[in-house]
Order: C-alpha cells, then sequence, then structure tokens
C-alpha cells in the first residue's frame, strides 16, 4: 500500500503549527469571530467574546447562542442566523447589547457545508461599526432637518416622534394652537386632538408606523389652548432611517376653520332648502343646462309618476309631459324657453300634466334659470301645483297621516326621514346626534283612574310636557304609538347632554296634573342611543334606544339607560319569533281568524277579512305587529303570503258548498305581490279550489299600487279579470289619493282607522273622512271604514255614505267555526 496518503510526522507538525497560528490570528482580531454549530451551539468563539460580553470563549463552549447573549441581542441576529442555517448567506446590522454597552454591529453569516452539501455549522463575524453609524446619523438629521425653511413656513408644522410628542415646531404652528413651543413640545399630537377625531387619527398614524403607508392626509380638528376647535388639514409624511425604521414624521398643518364655516353655512342652506322642497305641497323639478333631469321633490315623484331616482339624468320631456286641457295637443315644455331667455316663463293657457300611467292632473307651473356665482346660466327650476278641486283636501290629508290628532305632535310616520336627515347631518358637521325611546310606565292604570277622556287630556298634557323640555327649534319629539314618545337630537356635542335631557323628561312627566283631577305619578322609562358611537345607520340608532328602553323597563322602570351591545334582548327576540314562524311553517300549525264585515245600513254581516294568527294552545305567541315584519326581513313572507291565500281560499270553499258564501278578503304584502310568479300562484290557488268571482278580495297597500307603474296597472287589470276583488288599504295616506283614484281598477278602498278614530272628536277629521266617502262614492267605488268602536262612529260613517264597516263594535278576529255560528244566527 502507498504511503502517500498518509501524513508524516512532519505534516502533522505544520498542521499543529498553521492550526495554533490560526487560532492566535483569529483571538487577536477585533471582529467577533464565532463558529455555530446546527443545534446552535457554540463550538469556537475569540477572545472579542470576553471584550465585548465580559465572557470567557471556552466557557461558551458548548453552550445554545441563547444562553450566552441577552435576549435582545440574540432576538435581533435570530433571523440572520436562521437563514444561514438553511443554506443561505445572510447578514444583519443592528445592536448587540451587553446589559452596559450597546454596540451597532455588522454581521455576516456564512453556512458550512459538508461532503453531502448538509449545512454542520455557520460561520459568523460580527464588526463594531458605532462610531460610523453615530456619524451617518447625525448628518443625516443635519440633512434633514430643514431648520430654517421648518421655522419661516406659513403653514403650522412639526416633526413628531414614534409615541406621539412632538420634537420640534414651527412659530405658526404655536400662534395657530396658542401654545408656547416649551409646551407644544412637552404634549403628544394624542393630547390636543379633538376627542371626536382621535379614533380616526389613531387608525391613520397606526398605518404609517406599521408601514402600510408612508403618507397621508386629512382634515381634522385640534384643540385651541383655550379649548375652542381649531378645524386644520394636514399633510403627514415619514422619514426612516437605513434600516427602514421609523425616525419622525413630519407634519405640515393648515388652518381651514374659516373654509368651515363657509362649507357650514353652505350646507345649512342645502339643508333649508332640501327641507323646505320636501315639505311644500309644489312640485319642483331642476334640470341641467341641457335639460336632463337632476332631482324631483316628493310631490313632484307623485304627480309625474317617476322616482328622483329614475328620472335623474333622463330628458325633461321624457319625464314631464304637458297637454292642452281644452284641445289635448302637446305643449312645449316652459322651461327650454325660459333657459334659451335667461328669463322667468310662466305657463300660458289650461294645462294638464299626464302622468307616468297615463291620466292627467291640471296644473299651473312657471320656470325659471338657474345661475352660477358668475351669473352664468347652469340648469333650470320647475314649479307646478295641482289646481283641481283635491289638492288642498289632499294637502290636510297628508296633514293629517303624519300627525298624531290628540297631541298635535309629528307620528311615526315623519320619524324615519328626520332621522335619517339628522345621521346625515351628523356625518358632514363630523358630529353627534342622539335618539330618546320614552315609554309611560303603566300608563294603562291612567285610563282605568281617570276614564279614556281624562287619559286622553293627561296625554295632551304630558305632550306639552315634553315640547317644553326639548332645548331648540331642532330637536323633534314625535308621538310614536300610544303611550310612546322619540325625541330626536340632530345636534349633541356629548352624551352627557342627551343624559340631562332624559332627567329632564323624567322629572318633567312625574310633575304632570290636571286641575281637578286626583294627583296621578306618571313615570317614564327612556332609552338612548347615540350616533355614531351606538349606531351606524337611521334604523339601528331607532332599534338600539328602543332595546335600552326595554332594559330600563326589565329593571324595574323609571329611569333611562345608554344603549349597550350587550342589550340582546330584542334581537333575541326577532331570532325567537323567526324560529317560531318557520316551525309553524313546518308543522302547519299558522291559523287564520276572521274579522266580519258589516253592511253599514243593515248591520248583516256582508264578508270578513282573513288575518294571520301565530298562537299554541289557543293563545297568541306573538301579535301580528310582532311577526308580521320579522316574516317581512326574513323572506318568510312569501311562504306565509302563499299559505294565507291557500287557506283561506279553502274555507271560501267549504262555506260555497254548504251555505251562503260571503267574500273573503286577505291582505297581500308588497314583497309577495311583487313577486314575479305571484299571478301564476294566484291563478293556481283560485283553480284548486274552484272559487266562484267575486268570493276573494286582495287588500293592497295605497303606496304599492302608487308606485308601481305601468307594470302593476297592467297585473291589477288581469287579477280582476280572474273575479278577484280589489281594495286599496289604509287609503289617505299618500299623496295625490283622490286625484288618481279613479285610473286605477279597484274595487273598494278601506278608509284608515287614523281618520275613523277621531272623526266624533274633530270636526277636520270628520270634514276630511267625509269628502272622502263622497268622492269615492262619485267614481263608484265602495268605501270600507276600519276600526270602528262606537256607535258614535258607526252613524257618522253610515251617514256619510260608507257602504262596509268593520271593527270591534261588530266583533273582534275568530275562528272560522265561530264565525260560522255568527252567519247562522243571522235571520235569513
Amino acid at each position: 500500500m502507498s504511503t502517500a496518503a498518509h501524513p508524516t510526522d512532519g505534516d502533522h507538525s505544520a498542521i499543529l503549527l498553521m492550526q495554533d497560528l490560526a487560532g492566535h490570528v483569529l483571538h487577536g482580531m477585533p471582529a467577533l469571530i464565532m463558529y455555530i454549530d446546527a443545534g446552535q451551539r457554540f463550538r469556537f468563539a475569540n477572545e472579542t467574546l470576553r471584550r465585548w460580553f465580559d465572557i470567557a470563549p471556552e466557557k461558551a463552549i458548548g453552550r445554545r447562542v441563547n444562553e450566552v447573549f441577552d435576549v435582545a441581542s440574540y432576538l435581533s441576529a435570530h433571523a440572520a442566523l436562521l437563514k444561514a442555517l438553511a443554506g443561505q448567506a445572510a447578514s444583519y446590522e443592528g445592536n448587540l447589547f451587553n446589559g452596559v454597552v450597546r454596540r451597532y454591529v455588522h454581521g455576516t453569516f456564512q453556512p458550512d457545508l459538508d461532503e453531502h452539501g448538509q449545512v454542520r455549522g455557520v460561520f459568523t463575524a460580527f464588526t463594531d461599526i458605532t462610531e460610523r453609524h453615530e456619524l451617518e446619523l447625525q448628518l443625516r438629521e443635519s440633512e434633514q432637518r430643514f431648520f430654517h425653511a421648518f421655522q419661516s413656513a406659513a403653514i403650522g408644522m412639526a416633526l413628531v416622534v414614534p409615541g406621539g410628542r412632538f420634537q420640534r415646531v414651527n412659530a405658526a404652528l404655536c400662534a395657530m394652537l396658542g401654545y408656547s413651543e416649551e409646551e407644544m413640545l412637552a404634549r403628544t399630537w394624542q393630547e390636543i386632538t379633538h376627542p371626536d377625531d382621535l379614533a380616526t387619527s389613531m387608525a391613520l398614524a397606526g398605518q404609517v408606523i406599521d408601514g402600510t403607508r408612508d403618507s397621508y392626509h386629512t382634515d381634522k380638528r385640534y384643540l385651541h389652548r383655550d379649548g375652542h376647535a381649531v378645524h386644520v388639514q394636514l399633510s403627514v409624511s415619514l422619514v426612516r432611517n437605513e434600516a427602514g425604521q421609523l425616525r419622525y414624521v413630519v407634519v405640515q398643518v393648515q388652518d381651514i376653520s374659516q373654509r368651515k364655516q363657509f362649507e357650514e353655512a353652505l350646507f345649512r342652506e342645502r339643508q333649508l332648502a332640501e327641507v323646505t322642497l320636501n315639505s311644500i305641497g309644489d312640485a319642483v323639478i331642476t334640470t341641467d343646462l341641457t335639460l336632463h333631469v337632476t332631482s324631483l321633490n316628493p310631490i313632484a315623484e307623485a304627480m309625474t309618476g317617476w322616482s328622483s331616482r329614475e328620472a335623474k339624468g333622463r330628458p325633461m320631456d321624457e319625464v314631464f309631459h304637458l297637454r292642452d286641457t281644452d284641445s289635448g295637443a302637446p305643449i312645449g315644455n316652459p322651461l327650454r324657453e325660459a333657459i334659451r331667455r335667461n328669463a322667468i316663463v310662466d305657463l300660458a293657457g289650461r294645462a294638464a300634466l299626464v302622468h307616468r300611467n297615463g291620466f292627467e292632473t291640471s296644473i299651473e307651473d312657471s320656470a325659471a334659470p338657474i345661475h352660477d356665482h358668475a351669473g352664468n346660466v347652469i340648469g333650470g327650476v320647475l314649479v307646478c301645483h295641482d289646481v283641481s278641486e283635491n289638492r288642498t283636501l289632499a294637502l290636510k290629508m297628508i296633514h293629517l297621516t303624519q300627525h298624531d290628532t290628540l297631541t298635535g305632535l309629528p307620528n311615526r310616520g315623519l320619524l324615519p326621514a328626520r332621522i335619517e336627515q339628522a345621521v346625515n347631518l351628523a356625518i358632514q358637521r363630523n358630529q353627534h346626534c342622539a335618539l330618546l325611546y320614552l315609554d309611560l310606565d303603566h300608563f294603562r292604570r291612567i285610563n282605568e283612574t281617570l276614564g279614556y277622556s281624562g287619559g286622553d287630556q293627561m296625554m295632551q298634557a304630558i305632550a306639552l310636557q315634553i315640547r317644553l323640555a326639548l332645548r331648540d327649534g331642532d330637536d323633534l319629539v314625535c308621538r310614536y304609538s300610544g303611550d310612546e314618545f322619540v325625541v330626536l337630537l340632530p345636534r349633541v356635542e356629548e352624551a352627557s347632554e342627551a343624559a340631562s335631557l332624559a332627567q329632564k323628561l323624567l322629572r318633567q312627566c312625574a310633575q304632570t296634573s290636571l286641575p281637578g283631577m286626583p294627583a296621578l305619578h306618571i313615570g317614564a322609562s327612556i332609552g338612548i342611543s347615540m350616533f355614531p358611537d351606538d349606531a351606524g345607520n337611521a334604523e339601528a340608532l331607532l332599534r338600539n334606544a328602543d332595546a335600552a328602553m326595554f332594559e330600563v323597563k326589565m329593571q324595574g322602570r323609571g329611569g333611562y339607560r345608554f344603549f349597550a351591545p350587550s342589550m340582546t334582548e330584542r334581537t333575541s327576540a326577532r331570532q325567537r319569533i323567526e324560529s317560531a314562524l318557520r316551525e309553524a311553517l313546518a308543522r302547519d300549525e299558522l291559523s287564520l281568524h276572521y274579522q266580519p264585515k258589516v253592511d253599514a245600513g243593515t248591520g248583516r254581516i256582508v264578508g270578513a277579512e282573513a288575518l294571520l294568527r301565530l298562537q299554541s294552545e289557543g293563545r297568541d305567541i306573538f301579535v301580528p305587529d310582532q311577526f308580521i315584519p320579522v316574516a317581512e326581513d326574513s323572506g318568510l313572507i312569501l311562504s306565509i303570503g302563499i299559505w294565507v291565500l291557500r287557506q283561506a281560499c279553502r274555507q271560501v270553499r267549504q262555506w260555497q258548498q254548504r251555505q251562503r258564501p260571503i267574500p273573503i278578503s286577505v291582505n297581500v304584502s308588497p314583497l309577495q305581490f311583487q313577486h314575479p310568479h305571484f299571478y301564476n300562484q294566484l291563478d293556481a290557488i283560485l283553480t284548486e279550489y274552484a272559487i266562484a268571482p267575486g268570493l276573494l278580495e286582495l287588500e293592497l297597500t295605497e303606496r304599492m299600487v302608487m308606485s308601481g307603474g305601468d307594470a302593476i296597472t297592467r297585473l291589477l287589470e288581469r287579477i280582476r279579470q280572474r273575479g278577484v276583488r280589489l281594495s286599496l288599504d289604509d287609503f289617505g295616506t299618500g299623496y295625490c289619493s283622490l286625484s288618481y283614484l279613479k285610473h286605477f281598477p279597484v274595487d273598494a278602498l278601506k278608509i284608515d282607522r287614523a281618520f275613523v278614530r277621531d272623526i266624533a272628536t274633530d270636526s277636520d277629521t270628520a270634514a276630511i273622512t267625509g269628502a272622502i266617502i263622497a268622492m269615492a262614492r262619485s267614481l263608484n267605488k265602495e268605501v270600507i271604514a276600519e276600526g270602528v268602536e262606537t256607535v258614535v262612529q258607526s252613524n257618522f260613517l253610515r251617514d256619510a255614505g260608507c257602504s262596509q264597516l268593520k271593527g270591534f263594535l261588530y266583533g273582534e278576529p275568530m275562528p272560522a267555526a265561530s264565525l260560522k255560528q255568527r252567519l247562522a244566527e243571522q235571520p235569513s
């Protein structure tokens, strides 16, 4: 065997000499040299380890890296070490800390591979570059601070370090906020930010800190030293060090308080204009310079048949058609001439506005150009009003249906729009609004003590006390239901304002009394919901205030509470209702009760209305006012509606076979009526039970019929041709009902109970109700009054010409068997 492959004694000596020499060289180097094996244990470290960390190299051998280095140093360099152990060369620049001295180092990590290419360790070298790093920092800072430009800038400027403290501010910013430079440097930007803007500002700052964005622009409010808000526009950008870490933020601040005042004044003018347009009795249509529609107010929507959303962007001539009343010839749009001449133009002659559904209304109108601030024509506005004999009566009806006749307060019909307006206003102003839901405790006992007349007087007195408690003309109180009121505060700075008003309302209610009446304690439960803290929209604001009020009642009544997310009772109730509805549908446990309709002259039962019940063992689990909204929200109303139609027709068929049948009326939900398969489903049910013509009547809401356009009119015609009667429910609660009633294929109208309730005590209500009945009869429409509870009401309605009456005076809703017995007892 050859000896060439074996080292000689001389070779061994040379190798040992070289290893010894290498060891001396490595130990003498100023850099920290280490060899770390795959298990992250030290296998070699030079003497620099002793100098930097006061650890003897031999003491480190065999120990893990995290046992030798402090936690911060280990974590800082750990990523680079792991990368090298994975087979890739890596580097690191940052701090190494021995507990006393912090060194800024540059480190290299070189993987050591065995003959199979597997990593068996890492060669590591750290070089101390602290002095160089400090010089670089000083140079960079001196280059970036731009002191002269910073101090002399006309707008406010600041350097802000991580954490939010001001590092430097200029004179303009100090003057803007009323602080001295020393006072500003002792504060953070969070401390001088308006509380309502803090959350948004913190979110933007967080995006800068976590690297999501390098700059941003925003409007916000700072608090002046004297406490008033300063509206500013911020431009924020960050400065990083060489490692990419945030050093400080440069903030440019411009005072825009005057601009905000102008915007607020303009917004108020726009709001006033919007409220005015939405509340006046005239139709208003605006267009751009090319006569394309830009807006319609509610009266214009009703008179043209177009919603503002549908009409926007369409040519004016497509939405607003005019004809000569005498000749029927088309009349040119006066707005075109007004824009051409840059002058107000009145409509000449007798003109009729053609509704989208084809019928006409006599009108008067005028048109005028709209100008910009320089006097240039930029569009036009057309104003018209109904001059038919129905207009005055229709406007009175609108007021009556939007206001409570007992207290004169707005009712729940007006509330959603006003809440929506307040929410939009709060968004524009970056402010709060509040809703207080007040329920009178045990008011039924007041009625029992004072009688209903005395109870009404007490309710009027309470309503007056609530109005007197309001702060100014912007606050609104509505009578929401029998013993419930809703107070809307469109402008509040803090929740404490709503709490103060709640306390005042409780005192006012408790102090309410009537002359000559026994002293009674009037208690109330009030729930408060704040926008935007508790709710993000108008619907949630009302729902959450209701939930808070419910919580007060559960806790014993007589107080107030703010909404909290834990108040889930009402949500749980809705879930229970939906679950009960689903189970009842699946098990066929729903039922229909029937309330008789009588002939106004003879008192004989001539029909009945089918009313849905959700019962268990003969008792209501939930009442219709509770479960019908849930059914509509959940979509169950479609299945329930078909079930009701089928059950009603089955009952009609049974009576048709065994005795003299009476017509049955069924309420139809807008969701069900507008479903594309509704007619086919109705036709199939009528065929299945062979219902004779005239024995089924569908009750549709006035709003449903009025808002549907040509498609709804065609559907109504098909349903009537199928032998089904049609009636308008809640008649009188919409605009232009009287003018347009003759154009809809309906057989009857039901006078809303809001009119019936007060006909004996309110002359205006009696006059309006009488006029409705007279006009309906002149159009050959049958008139049905609902909610009849007294003989006085019955006599008035009969004498006014009402053909059928329905209400507790003639019978509550009852099972089919009970109604069958009533029919059998009638004289033949």
